[in-house]
């Protein structure tokens, strides 16, 4: 998201941004919301394994971000709901395979560069959730709600979101603590989602 008129970019924001240029990019272009391979089953999956990072990973986030209200960040629950519109029971839920090898986090530093990339990506959301809806007649309330997650709420949470990173590192060595959870995060999901085979 570019920044308000006339305020220069924070320097984190800067750096994140040029340190996962790469592995952006690199992603975006395997996921197949937009693919003529994606029908629902191959959506149910992607929202399957989606839920098998997010799950171990804001397990992991809670304990260091307390000051941003993970549970209102939290996109489980969210996945859970659309899981099991989308046909599963919470059992099957339960069972479903979990990350096991995710960023470390182990202090707000690294905790603030993994959520840079999930924050993120519910920016995303938006243009995935209409072309869902178009395409797959799939909306917030038969198993698209993660897609909009944070509803009317999104601008403002991420917002605050880049404020608080802005305040919160200002040195250079939490530059790189930060960036380099970014960059891990990118990797891990990357790595997750094609151990779960829904990449293209």
């Amino acid at each position: 998201m570019p920044p308000e008129a006339g305020n220069a970019v924070p320097a984190i924001l800067a750096a994140l941004r040029l340190g996962t240029a790469d592995l952006h990019r690199r992603l975006e272009a395997r996921l197949p919301f937009f693919s003529a391979q994606l029908d629902r089953d191959y959506y149910r999956r992607l929202l399957m394994a989606y839920y098998g990072f997010h799950a171990p990973l804001e397990q992991a986030l809670a304990a260091h971000v307390g000051a941003l209200d993970p549970a209102r960040r939290a996109k489980t629950p969210t996945l859970i709901r659309d899981l099991q519109a989308l046909g599963l029971a919470p059992a099957q839920i339960a069972a479903l395979p979990r990350c096991e090898v995710i960023p470390l986090i182990r202090c707000e530093d690294s905790a603030l560069g993994a959520m840079y990339v999930i924050e993120g990506a519910t920016l995303g959301g938006q243009v995935l959730k209409r072309a869902m809806a178009e395409r797959l007649h799939i909306d917030a309330g038969n198993g698209g709600a993660f897609l909009d997650v944070y509803g009317q709420a999104t601008g403002p949470l991420w917002r605050s979101f880049l404020g608080f990173l802005a305040s919160a590192v200002t040195r250079p060595q939490q530059h790189e603590v930060v960036v380099a959870a970014a960059i891990d995060t990118f990797s891990s999901f990357e790595r997750w989602l094609d151990a779960q085979e829904v990449l293209l």
